[in-house]
């Protein structure tokens, strides 16, 4: 599907965005392991979340959903009696690993081709340390085969930032004999360890090392998911870049390891306002109030920052085109190996809109330009480089032709409606 955008007057309006991706997939599994009921407001319906939720069931859940309110009663899961499809979703497929190899069953997960060829050592060396069974293709790649067992805690150190990677150790430390210890280089989001304690888990962190226990029992509970900060980037984003905008986003979520963006911003020149903040089921939330505040600057964005970021980078990579100066953004190697390799979808196409970007191994080198003009694009059939794209649309000159843009559902199935929604063009 192609999708025409074309240069907009302003964005202006009051919006929310649907539920938080990270926090609807985390709160299916934690519902589907912990006794009792769950029921989950604000679920997000998009296309990866509904793959988790489609294998949870595979596996023995009890889910019923009406609109976005998820039902869950606790059940003990048992061996899948098929394949269980993980779609395009990383989230779904290391996540659940980490569930699955604590189980004494056997289970093979794939998903699409994207996910096929994203790399898996990162969970199956710490589940093997633990005493799973766990074959990759080639040692690496799905379609993963696990044969579960009674695990044992592990002392691990992760090698990369990845709260996916942490999120399968915590998730099978759970059903383990003894605890674990995860240390982390760089502090990655956590919205597992905020929802393990919520469902009456044990886990503490103390600086970079995370403890949690084993053989938990958990209890179910109601949980409310805020907006999604990442969905939300895009218009906070657009917001920034097209002239005369104004723009108040409700209910948002605003966890500290999610919203690098705004400190990115705000060293760029933007500027933006919070209220009405709260915390519900440990995850904090507000309105974020935002304007264009004139043409942003160029700056450098370095390893340290990427787990805060990196879905956002792309974004940047959009925003630092158009800015003064030069922007340089070093340590995202990892956006080599995400649904797509993002560094070189998002130099090709931005280079097709006239944007004076370079490719680094690790990330780009980027020197603003004065205008983007409008060009026919590829998403690459990934969803943040199609919504990134299309806010460069809003500002490039004459029209720009999004093709394949249909993978916006695999994370924000309304994200076109909304854009609809705030641009103004009179």
């Amino acid at each position: 599907m192609e999708r025409r955008i074309r240069k907009v007057k302003k964005i202006q309006g009051e919006i929310e965005v649907p539920g938080d991706k990270s926090i609807s997939h985390r709160s299916l599994i934690f519902g589907s392991i912990s006794e009792g009921e769950t029921v989950i407001h604000n679920f997000l319906k998009s296309r990866d979340c509904l793959s988790t939720l489609e294998c949870l069931k595979k596996l023995g859940a009890e889910i019923e959903m009406k609109d976005d309110v998820v039902r869950i009663s606790g059940k003990e899961l048992k061996e899948p009696e098929d394949i269980l499809d993980c779609g395009n979703s990383g989230t779904t497929m290391r996540l659940l690993s980490g569930i699955i190899a604590s189980h004494p069953f056997y289970t093979v997960l794939t998903g699409d081709a994207s996910l096929r060829s994203r790399p898996m050592k990162r969970i199956i060396e710490p589940l093997t340390l633990m005493g799973a069974k766990v074959y990759g293709r080639k040692g690496n790649y799905p379609p993963l085969t696990i044969i579960g067992n009674k695990l044992k805690g592990i002392n691990y150190k992760l090698p990369v930032a990845s709260a996916q990677v942490k999120s399968c150790i915590i998730l099978s430390t759970i059903f383990s004999e003894g605890g674990s210890i995860i240390e982390e280089e760089v502090i990655s989001r956590d919205h597992t360890e905020r929802m393990l304690e919520y469902f009456e888990g044990e886990i503490k962190r103390e600086g970079k090392r995370i403890y949690v226990k084993g053989n938990q029992k958990l209890k179910g509970k109601e949980v409310f998911i805020p907006g999604d900060f990442s969905s939300a980037s895009y218009f906070i984003g657009a917001t920034l870049i097209v002239e005369n905008s104004s723009l108040i986003i409700k209910n948002l979520g605003l966890n500290p390891t999610r919203t690098g963006f705004l400190d990115v911003i705000k060293r760029m020149g933007g500027e933006f306002k919070i209220s009405e903040y709260k915390e519900l089921n440990g995850e904090p939330s507000g309105t974020l109030e935002i304007s264009y505040c004139g043409k942003l600057k160029g700056i450098e964005i370095e390893k340290k920052e990427i787990p805060k970021i990196i879905d956002e980078i792309p974004l940047i990579a959009v925003i630092a085109s158009i800015s003064d100066g030069k922007t340089v953004i070093s340590g995202a190697e990892e956006l080599r190996v995400k649904e797509t390799d993002r560094i070189k979808a998002m130099t090709t196409e931005l280079k097709k809109m006239g944007a004076c970007i370079e490719e680094k191994e690790d990330g780009f080198v980027i020197y603003g330009v004065e205008k983007l003009k409008g060009a026919k694009v590829n998403s690459w059939n990934d969803h943040r480089v199609a919504m990134s794209l299309s806010v460069a649309g809003l500002v490039a000159e004459g029209e720009t032709i999004i093709e394949n843009a249909e993978c916006v559902d695999i994370s924000f199935p309304e994200f076109f409606n909304l854009l609809e929604k705030v641009s103004v063009n009179i």
